[in-house]
């Protein structure tokens, strides 16, 4: 069985783009592939973080895991900082990566020219072999992530190539060279802002109505949606081109009930853009309560505690033993002593 792993930040509750681009492809990939999702908390923290805010949207983060249906006999659910085997990996990733690879990183090049290298700390530079690191640990095959990520994921197949072919031999690969999958932007692989929709949808939008939390209460939804901007055809139609704002609703309405966006135009080809999002908020509605019941009950529970201890036990034995591959294979510590 091939394995996939995939992590989120810890950074606040995601949006409805989280769910359709990433964690509902979790509940299908569990099914066929030996799974690993983290909660990256080790990520978040190369801007400030209140650690108690920190730790209290790593648990949120964990339980929406799970009410989604992730299922902890199927999926290895844990917390990133609890397998220290990433940020020793991480290093080795570091040491064996150009300085050039890390700052052509668009995050790092973003930031670095509008705060300057004096606003910008070492961790912005050096987080993506962190990502590498995540990923190599658990023999990852396939990795799910949202277009976005798509850089860090070639910054990872670049390593390990290159570590293969410095460390390895011709008949043995130390590490698994991962393939990354983005979902079809009109499967959802790029949910867009309500209120922009040219840009992506994104839970630090500074405006709320641009985005749908998925612990939005119902209500917030259905003004979210009627509020959503479209243009003034009124004509139900897929056209990202020249009609972003009612394409990328039909997206939403497609991922979240899982019917095809043609099939949904043919049944709304006679409805106005009102009708249209009065039945799309109820559809996202009826996906969203169920979740956020479940989530407020693992919150709170002991059963989270257990799932995530057993999750960290899990990962710490695969983890271990990619690393100690990498120890041996860049002269770390002592010869292992016969027994």
């Amino acid at each position: 069985m091939q394995t996939i792993f995939s992590g989120i930040q810890p950074s606040g509750i995601p949006t409805i783009g989280n769910y359709i681009g990433a964690m509902k492809q979790f509940i299908t990939l569990q099914e066929n592939y030996q799974c690993f999702f983290c909660i990256v908390d080790e990520h978040a923290i190369t801007v400030p973080q209140d650690r108690l805010k920190l730790r209290q949207q790593t648990l949120q983060l964990a339980s929406l895991y799970l009410a989604v249906g992730l299922d902890p006999e199927r999926a290895t659910i844990f917390i990133q900082s609890e397998v220290p085997a990433h940020a020793e990996a991480a290093w080795i990733v570091q040491c064996n990566t150009p300085l050039g690879e890390l700052q052509r990183m668009t995050q790092f090049k973003d930031k670095s020219q509008k705060l300057g290298m004096e606003g910008v700390n070492a961790g912005l530079l050096t987080y993506p072999p962190l990502m590498v690191a995540d990923i190599i640990l658990y023999n990852s095959h396939l990795v799910p992530v949202g277009e976005d990520q798509k850089q860090h994921l070639e910054l990872t197949r670049d390593f390990v190539e290159r570590f293969n072919t410095r460390y390895g031999t011709v008949s043995q690969s130390i590490l698994t060279l991962p393939e990354v999958k983005i979902p079809q932007k009109d499967a959802g692989g790029r949910v867009m802002s309500l209120q922009e929709p040219t840009k992506k949808m994104s839970k630090s939008d500074g405006n709320s109505k641009g985005f749908i939390s998925m612990l939005d209460e119902p209500n917030v939804i259905r003004k979210k949606i009627r509020s959503a901007v479209t243009d003034s055809s009124g004509k139900i139609e897929y056209d990202p081109a020249n009609k972003p704002g009612i394409s990328n609703l039909l997206v939403i309405y497609s991922a979240m009930s899982g019917d095809s966006i043609p099939s949904i135009v043919e049944k709304h080809q006679d409805s106005g853009y009102a009708d249209f999002k009065n039945e799309l908020a109820e559809v996202v509605v009826s996906v969203l309560e169920p979740i956020q019941e479940r989530y407020n009950e693992l919150l709170v529970s002991e059963e989270l505690q257990t799932i995530l201890d057993e999750g960290a036990e899990k990962a710490k034995k695969v983890a271990n033993k990619t690393l100690q591959r990498m120890r041996n294979a860049v002269g770390l510590g002592r010869k292992p002593r016969r027994k």
